[in-house]
């Protein structure tokens, strides 16, 4: 083939050769084909439903009410003086945007093989639209949130905001988050190509995961090995940082945040590898 012929060609595809050759360059020129695909995942969630984009307030609302029942009114666990409400819904609102883009993150190859054999587009466009429109689903319920908290603020309750920390901390701990979700569930969605067996664990574990993270109480409360065991957890944290903010409580420190944001890179960087090096051969196995 000659070069006047080559030359002609809008796209050459060549096979990679080497795990950190990322093309994140052709990541942003298919920027319109992740805008299409986050599109995608917002309207095909609730296309068939009767209530729609409502699910994303009277999921977080009905999980809340469970919560203050089964945990404050039964259990009494304590939430520290604040409203049990706004204390577990602070809780619930982060740790929601974790866990609903680690589980589509992590079925990444197995649920759109159909797609990724039949045209070529940078393979790491698709969990990256996962964490992107997660954040569509998660500003809804942060507004729900929002509603709820300046509703007991200006009602006269307890609750000590530090507000410097919601505005420059608050957006820090939801990419830190992103990049948790990003980082793990590619590691996760490169294993299920070979272990399928790992898709029937996935649910079970995010809920177990939930119960070692301080959503539904505090680290404060804990103690001796249960609060070490809670707070080796890099993901503890970042809903206690996040709950420190609005609430003025909780066990929040920085050096706990650079362990997290430690971990949350490690995570990123080990999950684009892996999902770089099993992209490659994924189709001979799905």
């Amino acid at each position: 083939m000659n070069q006047d012929t080559t030359s002609s060609w809008s796209e050459v595809i060549k096979p990679k050769r080497s795990l950190l050759e990322l093309k994140l360059g052709d990541v942003w020129h298919y920027r319109d084909l992740l805008r299409m695909f986050v599109r995608r995942d917002f309207i095909a969630t609730y296309k068939q439903t009767l209530l729609g984009p409502l699910w994303f307030f009277i999921q977080p609302v009905l999980t809340t009410i469970m919560f203050t029942l089964v945990f404050s009114r039964f259990a009494k666990i304590p939430t520290g003086g604040q409203p049990p409400i706004v204390f577990y819904l602070a809780g619930i609102t982060i740790w929601n945007y974790f866990a609903d883009c680690f589980t589509k993150t992590s079925s990444v190859f197995t649920s759109n093989a159909g797609i990724f054999g039949k045209v070529y587009f940078p393979r790491l466009i698709m969990p990256l639209s996962v964490v992107v429109s997660g954040l569509i689903k998660f500003s809804v319920q942060f507004l729900l949130f929002l509603m709820v908290w300046s509703w007991y603020l200006f009602k006269g309750t307890t609750i000590h905001p530090q507000w410097m920390y919601i505005v420059f901390l608050v957006p820090l701990l939801i990419i830190i988050m992103a990049g948790f979700a990003l980082g793990t569930g590619m590691v996760i969605s490169s294993l299920t190509t070979k272990y399928r067996d790992l898709t029937m664990l996935i649910q079970f574990g995010v809920s177990l995961l939930m119960y070692a993270t301080p959503v539904i109480y505090s680290v404060d409360f804990l103690s001796g090995s249960s609060k070490a065991m809670v707070l080796s957890n890099p993901l503890s944290a970042i809903v206690e940082g996040f709950r420190f903010s609005f609430l003025g409580t909780g066990h929040f420190t920085w050096s706990s945040l650079a362990y997290s944001s430690a971990w949350m890179l490690a995570f990123l960087g080990l999950g684009i590898l892996v999902f770089n090096k099993v992209e490659r051969s994924f189709m001979d196995t799905v």
